[in-house]
């Protein structure tokens, strides 16, 4: 397969102030020299988990389908599409099917082996019989379970020789697996929460989230409210319970995460959004926002995000009203808050988190 060599220019669009942190790695080089090595006919290409849109972009003329599983993910690859001047691509999430069978797919692993485990049942539920798997990661992520996991799905997993700390996975003969439920339950008091796969603590419900509903703090006057970055809805659906008449609006990045909270947390009052900032939101529209914020994406820190997700806060807050959130401890977000709220007051501490109450 020849491919005229080009320049694009890709950039992380995720407010990073780190200048070290490239919008692609060596384990999207490799995806890309090997796809670009690759002598069959391609009908249908579909790529999995392109964080900032390095391999769309050299790979556009392909037309491939593209799945996201975030939001901030898709606006990535929409602005590096357009500064690129480049044709508008289809997306689609790890739940739909696509339009036509896909015959060959390229997943950058996902620090989430659940993650990794919905990607692969995508691709076996809505390929051809002779679809090929390329998947790429970094060597120190490497874990076992990759494999194990792979071999669930595929008969034949091969791994490649390691170039620039990076390896593939190539993927063939799919097996024939009938559809299995990628939801998992999580226990919380007298309630069972589901949620698929590679939402965000998979295994229990977040020691944070728990500390935090046990000090939130509500009024009767909180008649519309917003759970930011909601997960499986947990939060928002405790509210729900004890402000049964009160608008409750539930909003994250992830895609998965949105889908979890729908099983989670129904009703008439009820509203999911699909989104990782609060620009659908007019000023002064909410009495009560609360928040477990993310501030690991994969396997990078950035805070940048909460402190941008915290001046939407301020904004969208009513007078009078409050922003709470639970934070761990050596974050500091403190000294982010104070400029933005009349008063920031600390409700509760231990050694681990600090839940903090914010006044407009």
């Amino acid at each position: 397969m020849d491919r005229k060599e080009k320049q694009y220019k890709i950039e992380r669009n995720d407010l990073s102030k780190d200048r070290s942190l490239r919008p692609w790695s060596a384990a999207d080089e490799y995806l890309l020299q090997h796809f670009t090595s690759i002598e069959k006919e391609i009908n249908q290409l579909v790529i999995y988990n392109d964080r900032f849109g390095f391999l769309t972009c050299h790979l556009h003329s392909f037309s491939p389908t593209i799945i996201r599983s975030q939001k901030s993910q898709e606006k990535a690859i929409r602005n590096n599409l357009e500064t690129n001047q480049l044709p508008a691509l289809s997306f689609s999430n790890p739940l739909e099917p696509i339009e036509q069978q896909m015959d060959f797919a390229l997943l950058k692993i996902p620090k989430s082996i659940a993650l990794f485990q919905v990607f692969l049942a995508h691709i076996t539920y809505y390929s051809t019989d002779d679809v090929a798997v390329v998947c790429s990661f970094m060597t120190r992520h490497f874990s076992p379970r990759l494999l194990e996991v792979a071999s669930e799905y595929f008969e034949e997993v091969e791994q490649s020789r390691a170039l620039k700390k990076a390896r593939l996975l190539i993927l063939t003969k799919k097996k024939k697996t009938d559809k299995h439920s990628l939801i998992k339950e999580l226990a919380y008091k007298d309630q069972i929460y589901r949620q698929y796969g590679g939402v965000f603590s998979g295994d229990h419900i977040d020691y944070a989230t728990q500390y935090f509903l046990e000090h939130l703090q509500l009024e009767q006057t909180d008649l519309r409210v917003l759970d930011l970055a909601s997960g499986n809805g947990i939060i928002g659906n405790e509210i729900s319970k004890q402000l049964p008449n009160s608008e409750i609006n539930l909003l994250d990045d992830s895609f998965l995460a949105v889908a979890s909270a729908k099983l989670n947390v129904q009703g008439s009052n009820i509203h999911h959004h699909f989104d990782n900032d609060l620009s659908s939101f007019e000023d002064d529209a909410f009495d009560l926002i609360v928040s477990n914020p993310p501030f690991h994406f994969e396997y990078e820190i950035n805070i940048q995000v909460p402190i941008r997700l915290f001046k939407e806060c301020a904004r969208c807050l009513k007078v009078g009203g409050s922003f709470q959130l639970v934070a761990n401890r050596h974050l500091n977000y403190r000294v982010h808050l104070e400029p933005l709220f009349s008063r920031v007051d600390v409700v509760a501490e231990n050694d681990k988190f600090v839940v903090y109450c914010c006044f407009a």
